[in-house]
């Protein structure tokens, strides 16, 4: 098959069947694409001819480009998922009676030539088969940097919120939007996409409870407090109205013109609040979704608890904001402790 075309189908198949977020499905495209200018300098144009020593290639070119370690492993990652997806493919297709492509001393079903005659592959021969079905079985990842996100304050937070208020209190739909986004994106610690993709029908003003599509298209309902809901009511009842259009549909928040509000103007509306911030790291929303995490530990919450809260599918996601609490702490006490 033709790379291109492989990857074409590959989109698809995250798409329909796998049912990812448009972003995660760019970045898979971003990558693979790169990949398949990398493999086409080579002479390289379908998917028979990827090897694993091209795989790791492609990888350290990157890293020699200085690309960072986290998007070397991401990309190790697309490239794993991808040929994993084109050796299904071929494997349905052998099945169906397609010959199969016999590589070095294996015969077509996976054995070696001595094995064929007495009709049984070895252990050996069949992991080696496994290995030459799927040349990036074997790629590693580099392994990122490990590095705490950013968290900020509580005071730092207070103080975004009131900032916030002041400049809605002359009514401007705009201002009451900001205010309920800022204060749902802290009170569920929901995702950016997570919360553009709202409805107003997903929102439970009686029981105080959001229900959010997230990665996978995968549904949870998520509780927020009382601040979160006035400002949420606030932005019903005399905000979104005035901006509401054709184009408006059921989306909770909308932009200036009435369509359903971009992810892109809520980075622009973070990161020009945080930029003020005193503190190290990004500025996005996600610094938020970080924040809430922190504090719902430093407050005594289960692990499990937030972990079902920021839907994590491992526990070993959610760990990481225990780390932060405890830096958190030690920073604390080597301030106040007089024998820190």
């Amino acid at each position: 098959m033709g790379l291109d075309a492989a990857i074409g189908q590959y989109e698809r198949h995250l798409r329909v069947e796998r049912g990812y977020s448009p972003q995660t499905i760019r970045a898979y495209r971003s990558d693979l694409e790169a990949l398949a200018a990398f493999a086409a300098e080579r002479g390289v144009a379908s998917t028979d001819a990827l090897t694993l020593d091209l795989f790791r290639d492609w990888l350290w070119e990157g890293s020699k480009r200085g690309l960072a370690k986290s998007t070397l492993a991401r990309r190790a990652a697309s490239v794993r998922g991808f040929s994993a997806w084109v050796t299904r493919q071929a494997e349905g297709e052998d099945r169906l009676g397609s010959p199969a492509r016999a590589v070095g001393s294996l015969t077509a079903g996976g054995m070696s030539e001595e094995d064929a005659d007495s009709g049984t592959p070895s252990a050996e021969a069949a992991e080696v088969a496994q290995v030459v079905a799927d040349p990036a079985v074997r790629l590693r990842s580099p392994k990122a940097d490990k590095t705490l996100p950013r968290v900020i304050t509580r005071e730092q937070i207070d103080g975004i919120l009131v900032g916030l208020a002041a400049r809605a209190e002359d009514g401007d739909p705009g201002s009451l939007r900001d205010v309920a986004v800022i204060e749902l994106l802290y009170a569920a610690g929901i995702r950016v996409s997570e919360l553009t993709g709202l409805d107003v029908d997903d929102v439970d003003l009686d029981r105080l409870t959001v229900r959010v599509i997230g990665k996978g298209s995968k549904e949870r309902v998520v509780p927020f407090g009382v601040p979160a809901l006035r400002a949420i009511r606030a932005w019903l009842t005399a905000g979104r109205p005035r901006l509401a259009s054709g184009a408006s549909g059921p989306a909770l928040f909308l932009g200036a013109r009435g369509a359903r509000l971009g992810s892109r103007a809520v980075y622009q509306l973070v990161a020009g609040l945080l930029a003020d911030v005193p503190g190290r790291g990004p500025s996005g929303p996600h610094a938020l979704r970080h924040t809430a995490a922190t504090h719902l530990l430093d407050g005594g919450a289960d692990l499990r608890a937030v972990q079902e809260l920021l839907g994590h599918a491992s526990l070993g996601t959610t760990q990481i904001y225990t780390h932060v609490s405890t830096e958190r702490l030690k920073e604390a006490y080597r301030i106040a402790h007089p024998r820190a």
